[in-house]
C-alpha cells in the first residue's frame, strides 16, 4: 500500500488528511500480510510490489491480466455503512476472469478513491480484498488510496483492482478445446454478485423499502441480501482443471449466462442450457417482481443463480460434480454442446 508523507496545514485545509492516510496504511498491513505468497520480494522503497517468477518451473508460460471494479454495488455498501464485504466482490470480479483461461492468479493490486480517508473504513475495505485474495490463493502486493475532496462526498468511495496470473501455453482453456457432445456444468452463485446494481437500486428506490427492512421472501434485511459477497471461484476452478478434464470456463457477469457462455464457444457450436435444472435464489424474483422486470431483461443483466460455468467432456461430468461437491460448491449438469452458430440458448422454465 502506498505510504503517505507528513501532512501540511495548507493541504489539510484543502481537505486532504495525510495523517489519516498513514493511519489507514498501518491498519491495513495486518490484513495484507494474510495474503503473502513465498514468491513475494520486499521493495525497500515501498513504491512497487515485487513478485519473483521462477520461469524454470514452466515450459512456455503466458501471463494473464485482468482489471475490474465493483460498480454501483459500492453505493449499497455506503448506504448500509458496511464496508467489509465489498472487497470480496472486487477480487471475485478480477481473479475469476483470470481463471477462465486456466490461469492461476498470482497477485493483485487495488485502488481506492474516496472523498475522505476514514482509516477504519479503509481498513475494512482492504480486509475484504485481503480475504478474497486469501480465498483465491493470490497475494495482495500493493495498492493506492486516494483522497478526492471536492470530487467525492466525504462518505463516498470507489474501488478497482488489477490481477496477474500465469498459465502454460499448452494448457490454455477456451473455445478451441470445446467439442460437440461436451456438457455444461453450472456452479451456483451466491446471489447477485456485482452486476446489475444500477437496476437493483432503481427497484429498491421505487419500492420505498429501507435497506434495513426485513424482507420475508429474502429471510433477512434487504441490505444484507444485496451485500452478499460475490463467490470467488478461482481456487475451485483450478482444482477442477487439475483434477478432471476441462475444456473451457465462463465467468457469468454483466450480460448474464447466455452472453458470457457464448464467449467460450467456437463458431460452429451452441450451448443448450435447461433452465429446469435449477431455481434462482429469491433475490432474483424479488428484483423481477418488485421492479416488474421482464425475464429477458433479468437474464440479460444478472447471473440468475449461475456464477461460473465449466464445459467438460461427457465422461468428466460425474468426476467434476464430485470434486466440486467435496469443495462445497453447489453444481449441476445444466446442458450440452451441440452443432450451431456459436450461441448459448436457454430453454425451458426454472424449477
Amino acid at each position: 500500500m502506498a505510504e503517505a508523507a507528513n501532512t501540511t496545514p495548507a493541504y489539510a485545509a484543502a481537505g486532504v488528511d495525510i495523517a489519516a492516510g498513514d493511519r489507514a496504511v498501518a491498519m491495513m498491513k495486518e490484513h495484507v500480510a494474510r495474503t503473502r505468497r513465498p514468491e513475494q520480494v520486499a521493495d525497500p522503497s515501498g513504491f512497487a510490489g515485487l513478485f519473483r517468477l521462477n520461469t524454470a518451473e514452466y515450459r512456455s508460460p503466458l501471463l494473464a491480466t485482468s482489471t475490474d471494479g465493483v460498480g454501483t454495488k459500492a453505493l449499497i455498501a455506503q448506504r448500509c455503512d458496511r464496508h467489509d464485504t465489498i472487497g470480496l466482490d472486487l477480487v471475485g470480479m478480477v481473479v475469476d476472469d483470470l481463471v477462465v483461461c486456466g490461469a492461476e492468479p498470482l497477485f493483485m493490486t487495488d485502488y481506492i478513491a474516496c472523498g475522505k480517508v476514514v482509516p477504519e473504513r479503509i481498513a475494512d475495505l482492504v480486509a475484504g480484498i485481503a480475504e478474497g485474495c486469501r480465498q483465491a490463493g493470490c497475494a495482495l502486493i500493493g495498492g493506492e488510496t486516494a483522497e478526492h475532496p471536492g470530487v467525492m462526498a466525504p462518505d463516498e468511495y470507489d474501488l478497482a483492482g488489477a490481477g496477474t496470473g500465469i498459465v502454460e501455453e499448452d494448457a490454455l482453456l477456451g473455445p478451441q478445446r470445446v467439442s460437440e457432445g461436451d456438457r455444461v456444468i453450472a456452479m451456483a452463485s451466491s446471489g447477485l454478485h456485482s452486476n446489475g446494481y444500477s437496476l437493483v437500486r432503481r427497484v429498491v428506490d421505487e419500492s420505498g423499502l429501507r435497506l434495513d427492512a426485513h424482507v420475508p421472501e429474502l429471510g433477512t434485511a434487504l441490505g444484507e441480501a444485496l451485500l452478499t459477497p460475490t463467490r470467488v471461484y478461482a481456487a475451485d476452478c483450478l482444482a477442477l482443471a487439475r483434477g478432471t478434464e476441462v475444456h473451457a470456463f465462463a465467468h457469468i457477469t454483466g450480460g448474464g449466462l447466455a452472453a458470457n457462455l457464448a464467449r467460450s464457444l467456437p463458431e460452429g457450436l451452441d450451448a443448450v442450457v435447461d433452465r429446469a435444472t435449477w431455481t434462482p435464489q429469491p433475490v432474483f424474483s424479488f428484483v423481477a417482481e418488485r421492479g416488474s422486470v421482464a425475464q429477458a431483461d433479468m437474464e440479460a443483466t444478472f447471473n440468475m443463480g449461475v456464477g461460473m460455468a465449466a464445459i467438460v467432456p461427457s465422461d468428466s461430468v460425474q468426476p467434476a460434480l464430485t470434486l466440486l461437491a467435496e469443495r462445497g460448491v453447489a453444481a449441476w449438469n445444466a446442458g450440452s454442446i451441440t452443432s450451431g452458430t456459436g450461441q448459448a440458448l436457454l430453454e425451458g422454465a426454472h424449477a
